[in-house]
């Protein structure tokens, strides 16, 4: 194989410029044997390119020739068929597979571990070797380029002998015996020192004598050590559990100084919660500061397993006996402060009544914030205890307020009815024998049954410097009450009087609600004004809100401490509405002006405030009175009877409209509820216009005959109602008479009506309206009761609206 191997480099590939770098004998497989050659390769010119070569003998067998060669980088897979038992088939996959029998299976795998090595070396795209032994593939590379001066050498060797290349066989043999030569040479050479060697090997053996001696002492230095070792071991040992003792001591003391620093209370702190002076400023700040040390000593956050030790179980029982003797000893004090507080302040109640003014509870408040702190830690130390304070306090101090402001009332009643010199009398008598009482013991209870009976209102009399007068104003009287110095000093007096007693209230209840988030630590949630209230009314377009807590439970809680201790605010003040009411009608106006001012600065300052929504509540009544008001005039103009013998003219009450709007607009000046009185307005003028107009006493004569029983057709005959009474009537309210009293109307609308909003607009347009309503009703009668009479009225439809656009026109 070698000498084909030098023939195939000599003939084929080193024209080719290659070198031939393994071969294999190889044959197609499942064919008849026809042997030919597999040659691996590389180019002897950089880039080196990796070939396989098929090389056949020719047909003559005298010499080889290339028959395909296939570039190794396009090779994918070899195939060994078995990696564990042999065999001599192999294929190599190129652009198809070829399948190969070797004719050994050394030179198989020889030629499939140069494939392999080439592969590593040369070709970036790794071939796929499949049952392969992986020995082959570990094989080490046996072949190693000649560096340039071996191929140089080889070359001068060559070129020395004329037939290494022709005849390589005999230049083999050359070199085999110069290798021969060159081998005897060496061999003599080292018989030649032969002397040194045994001297060398005298060394070595002396050598090995003094290392067993140094192996016999390492022995015994290790036997030595071996002692040394287990003593050092147990040393360690010792140390490691010394360590380890240490650092549990040094955990244990941290841990039993923090117990002692953050559960141990001072003994002057003891002392404090046991006897400290809860009456005194010094001792109440002690006794603040030692329950908060306490508090600290209960909340300290223990770690696992702290609360299993002894001593931290007698200390937390010590401190909880502590807290709880020190909360009963405080809820003790705070109810006798109450109770003493409460005492000194009724001794001022009599002088505060006849002034009527009511008492100034901040020396309590202030005397009572010095707990504050206390109250706050009794909140989060005993919840009962605290819950009993709160309940004791409003019971107790709703009482004493009740006193007061029922006491103030009464007094506002008598001032109210003009009897000063009872009022003085009533600070001393028993409460049973108040005159006033006896008047309004009617009054008490709610505002819906002050307001529901109108017949026991428009019967109310109060006396008043011996004179009665009538109580029910109206605008049929209103010339006679305009000029009466005596109406308008009451009015002016009641107005006064209803003004100091919202002023006196107002700062009462702001003052207790603050003093309670205070004390009881009830964070107040203010609502942002302008957001939408609950539970809203509507009044004849106006709306008014009854205002309620939106900042949760705080809130909650301190809106119901303020109802229960306030219970009696609203009963009172709708009482001395129903009263003012009853007076005189018209101080309905009075009353919805100077409520709906303070309602409006309540809720300004605190909309969800009790104080507010008291006063919401209470203005709706006040605005319900005012209403009634107003239907009281409608409904009396609509019962004026007009006698037949009257003339044409202005009717009373439209004349003393005039003075009333005179009234109204003095006591609506700048108000908040302005809109509420321009549409009093609206009603009040079209109940003029529609109780003013014309024919009424005749035409209510026939509806009358009609609702009798008569039919509509035999009216005629009636003789107050005959034909000529008609005629007469008509004749008597010609157009022109009609469209002079519209003007005059007009103007005294015009005078009083707000022009802003386009109100005389909105009345004159619904008077016109009115107007026809009642001209086609009265047409309407006409045709029914005098059927086939000619008898029409001396103006037209079309005419009724000239005169109201030429009226407002001409304004």
């Amino acid at each position: 194989m070698t000498a084909i191997k030098h023939a195939l480099q000599r003939d084929i590939f080193t024209p080719n410029d290659e070198r031939l770098l393994s071969i294999v004998n190889v044959c197609k497989a499942g064919k008849k044997k026809k042997n030919c050659f597999l040659c691996a390769t590389v180019t002897t010119e950089r880039p080196v390119q990796v070939n396989v070569v098929k090389v056949k003998k020719s047909d003559k067998g005298d010499f080889y020739k290339r028959q395909t060669a296939w570039v190794l980088r396009d090779l994918a897979v070899v195939d060994a068929k078995d990696a564990i038992k042999e065999n001599p088939e192999f294929d190599l996959h190129f652009d198809k597979v070829y399948k190969w029998v070797a004719s050994s299976i050394a030179e198989k795998n020889t030629f499939i571990s140069c494939l392999w090595k080439l592969n590593q070396r040369y070709i970036r795209k790794k071939i796929d070797f499949i049952n392969v032994s992986s020995q082959l593939l570990e094989v080490v590379d046996e072949y190693q380029e000649l560096s340039a001066r071996e191929e140089q050498d080889i070359e001068i060797m060559m070129e020395g002998c004329e037939y290494a290349i022709s005849n390589a066989e005999a230049f083999a043999d050359k070199l085999s015996r110069e290798l021969q030569v060159l081998d005897g040479a060496n061999i003599q050479s080292i018989m030649a020192s032969e002397k040194q060697v045994n001297i060398l090997m005298k060394l070595l053996d002396e050598a090995l004598k003094e290392v067993d001696q140094i192996e016999l002492k390492l022995s015994s230095y290790e036997e030595m050590l071996q002692s040394v070792k287990e003593q050092m071991d147990q040393i360690s040992e010792s140390n490691h559990l010394i360590q380890l003792s240490n650092t549990n001591n040094l955990k244990l003391l941290s841990e039993i100084e923090f117990l002692v620093n953050h559960m141990d209370l001072a003994k002057g702190h003891i002392k404090a919660l046991h006897e400290g002076d809860l009456s005194s400023s010094r001792g109440i700040e002690a006794c603040t500061n030692a329950a908060d040390a306490l508090l600290q000593c209960m909340n300290v956050a223990l770690q696992p397993g702290h609360e299993m030790l002894q001593a931290v179980k007698q200390q937390q029982q010590r401190f909880s006996d502590l807290r709880e003797q020190f909360a009963r000893r405080l809820a003790s004090h705070l109810n006798n402060v109450f109770v003493q507080q409460g005492h000194d302040q009724s001794s001022t109640l009599a002088q505060h009544s006849i002034e009527l003014t009511l008492p100034n509870h901040h020396p309590f408040h202030r005397d009572l914030l010095r707990y504050a702190k206390l109250m706050e830690w009794l909140k989060n130390t005993d919840y009962g205890k605290y819950e009993g304070l709160t309940v004791n306090y409003m019971d107790y101090l709703s009482r004493l307020y009740e006193r007061e402001i029922k006491d103030f009332f009464e007094v506002a009643k008598i001032k109210m009815t003009g009897a000063s010199k009872e009022g003085k009398k009533f600070a001393t008598l028993p409460r049973k024998e108040s005159a006033v009482k006896q008047e309004t013991e009617s009054l008490h209870g709610s505002s819906g049954k002050l307001t529901g009976s109108t017949s026991s209102l428009n019967k109310l009399t109060v006396q008043s410097s011996g004179n009665r007068r009538s109580q029910s104003s109206s605008l049929l009287d209103m010339g006679n009450m305009s000029t009466s110095d005596l109406d308008v000093a009451d009015r002016t007096k009641f107005d006064k009087i209803f003004e100091q007693v919202l002023s006196e209230l107002e700062p009462l209840c702001l003052a207790e609600q603050d003093f309670i988030s205070k004390f009881f630590k009830l964070q107040q949630h203010l609502s942002i004004p302008g957001t939408p209230m609950s539970d809203t009314e509507d009044v004849d377009g106006g709306t008014l809100s009854r205002i309620h807590s939106t900042g949760g439970s705080q809130n909650h809680m301190i809106r119901q401490m303020m109802i229960k201790i306030f219970r009696c605010v609203e009963p009172e003040l709708n009482n001395l509405i129903a009263l003012g009411d009853k007076i005189d009608s018209f101080n309905s106006l009075y009353m919805l002006v100077k409520m709906s001012h303070h309602v409006w600065t309540a809720q300004n300052v605190d909309p969800t405030s009790f104080l507010s929504t008291t006063l919401g509540n209470v203005l709706v009544t006040v605005k319900r009175n005012f209403d009634k008001c107003i239907s009281n005039q409608i409904k009396q103009m609509e019962d004026v009877k007009i006698s037949k013998k009257s003339k044409v003219g202005i009717l009373p009450f439209v004349a003393e409209f005039e003075e009333f709007a005179a009234l109204a607009e003095s006591i609506f000046k700048n108000a908040e509820r302005r809109g509420d009185l321009d549409k009093a307005y609206l009603k009040l003028i079209r109940a003029v216009f529609m109780n003013g107009k014309i024919y009424i006493h005749f035409f209510e004569g026939v509806e009358a005959r009609v609702a009798q029983g008569v039919r509509e057709e035999e009216v005629s005959y009636q003789l107050a109602f005959n034909k000529q009474e008609l005629r007469k009537v008509i004749k008597e309210y010609p157009g022109k008479e009609v469209k002079k009293g519209l003007d005059n109307l007009y103007k005294k609308v015009d005078k009083h009506l707000c022009e802003e909003e386009n109100l005389l607009q909105v009345v004159w347009h619904s008077m016109q309206d009115e107007f026809i309503r009642q001209y086609k009703h009265f047409e309407g009668l006409i045709a029914r009761c005098y059927p086939g009479s000619g008898i029409t009225m001396e103006f037209t439809i079309q005419d009724i609206l000239d005169y109201f656009s030429s009226i407002a026109q001409s304004h």
